[in-house]
């Protein structure tokens, strides 16, 4: 198994034989709103060509509609036909934006000997949650590979918490940048947060940070935490843009 980061939340991933692609932007720097009145997004280039972020994806997973997620760019550049899997809310609305093999993940689907269940999220508190809607993160397992829980846009609760304890994924993806939104509320974890996972077992890879101007938790605060948590590199893994990560399917990361 690989899993790249390309940036932010955007993941290109091996999987049980098959390439697929995680909530692609595609954006140059700078050519897309500011969140928080700080900086243009995204604040930084991608690290190769568009072309080479879609080159053989088999199909894509699409998290939620918001625009550090699925961006004008990935929409224009996406094949019309290119398999796409999302949650339920969004599947009528990107079938409108002329997309033809859209498939709503209620539960979880079969797709290539690879289950994928979906899991809701929880992307905020209080009143934010109604204005940022749904969201969704997703769960790979397939024979001969670790299970991976993409958590998704979320903050840590409940609901996560028991997840990682049902399932017990081998590999947990986690969306780790503290982004705020509608003062100062958090929408995503933060780093404290993100301790809370590392200390639930698996191995954590923590993305989207440092790309979008609503995030508050940099790779380098979030290193300096876990280690004074005494979280190790092997436990939390973050990635800079365009690093590959390869695990061995009984061994764990090489």
């Amino acid at each position: 198994m690989q899993i790249q980061l390309i940036r932010s939340a955007t993941l290109r991933m091996e999987y049980a034989g098959h390439r697929l692609l995680v909530d692609p932007c595609l954006a140059a720097k700078h050519t897309q709103p500011s969140y928080a009145g700080i900086s243009l997004n995204p604040m930084v280039d991608l690290p190769c060509p568009p072309e080479e972020v879609l080159s053989g994806a088999e199909w894509v997973i699409i998290s939620h509609l918001h625009s550090d997620h699925f961006d004008p760019a990935a929409e224009a550049r996406l094949p019309k036909g290119m398999p796409i899997l999302c949650q339920p809310c969004d599947a009528e609305i990107l079938r409108a934006r002329g997309f033809v093999a859209v498939t709503a993940v209620n539960d979880s689907i079969l797709w290539e000997g690879i289950t994928i269940t979906r899991i809701p999220c929880q992307h905020g508190s209080g009143a934010v949650l109604d204005e940022l809607g749904e969201a969704s993160g997703f769960m790979l397992r397939a024979v001969g590979e670790l299970t991976v829980y993409w958590a998704g846009d979320t903050v840590w609760c409940d609901s996560v918490a028991a997840v990682l304890a049902r399932e017990k994924p081998e590999v947990t993806v986690i969306h780790a940048s503290g982004a705020t939104w509608s003062e100062s509320t958090l929408i995503v974890m933060d780093a404290e947060q993100a301790m809370r996972v590392c200390r639930a077992g698996s191995t954590v890879i923590a993305t989207h940070m440092e790309a979008y101007d609503h995030g508050t938790v940099t790779r380098a605060a979030l290193r300096s935490l876990a280690c004074s948590a005494g979280i190790g590199n092997s436990n939390l893994i973050i990635p800079e843009d365009g690093e590959v990560l390869v695990f061995d399917s009984v061994k764990g990361r090489r």
